[in-house]
């Protein structure tokens, strides 16, 4: 079926990356967004100043307010207090921490440029089925006759077969090298200064 695709390209970063699972998504930021979808006891998400804008717009657009924070960093970085991580600038084997939501970004200048894409790793299967449904408009993937077909309130966000085919072919370039993490952190601006005026009033 095409989608076994999907699945084979899931599961080879998740053995790769020292993950139990993998759950493809379009993009690092969606994955992000779903990761907070999923619900953490909290209001506000403490986020670095200097940033890609996608993931403190995920952070509104899920529901929580920003909490700037003064931390550099390379590579990755958590979403305080939760455990998710934004990886979008590191790939490595092996560098998934247990229990952790691993946030994984393919674009076109990533390690693995598909051209759009992302992964979320984890070790909860609960986590992983409720990701494939919220990604999938929130569609069970195989329901039976005795199940309702929606169970959670779904996004379209889901990797298409040909993304991970592409996905596929570009990891098996570059599985057996050492990556540097990206260099991007002097890139971003700081966005608790760009974005005050969209955040008056939500902080």
């Amino acid at each position: 079926m095409a989608y076994d695709v999907v699945r084979k390209f899931e599961q080879t970063i998740a053995d790769y990356c020292g993950a139990r699972y993998g759950v493809a998504v379009s993009s690092c930021t969606n994955a992000i967004f779903l990761c907070l979808k999923y619900g953490w006891d909290t209001q506000t998400i403490e986020l670095p100043k200097h940033t890609y804008v996608g993931v403190a717009m995920s952070i509104l657009n899920a529901g929580y307010k920003i909490k700037w924070g003064e931390d550099e960093w390379f590579g990755s970085y958590f979403l305080r207090p939760t455990p998710i991580c934004d990886s979008a600038l590191r790939f490595e084997r092996n560098m998934h921490i247990p229990d952790r939501f691993t946030c994984l970004s393919f674009h076109n200048r990533k390690h693995i440029p598909i051209g759009r894409g992302g992964m979320i790793l984890t070790d909860s299967w609960e986590v992983v089925d409720w990701l494939k449904q919220a990604r999938y408009d929130g569609r069970l993937e195989k329901p039976s006759s005795d199940q309702p077909r929606f169970v959670v309130q779904g996004y379209n966000m889901y990797m298409t077969p040909e993304q991970a085919s592409r996905g596929l072919v570009l990891f098996n370039n570059i599985r057996d090298k050492r990556l540097p993490d990206i260099d991007d952190y002097d890139t971003y601006p700081d966005l608790s200064e760009v974005m005050k005026p969209l955040l008056r009033g939500n902080e």
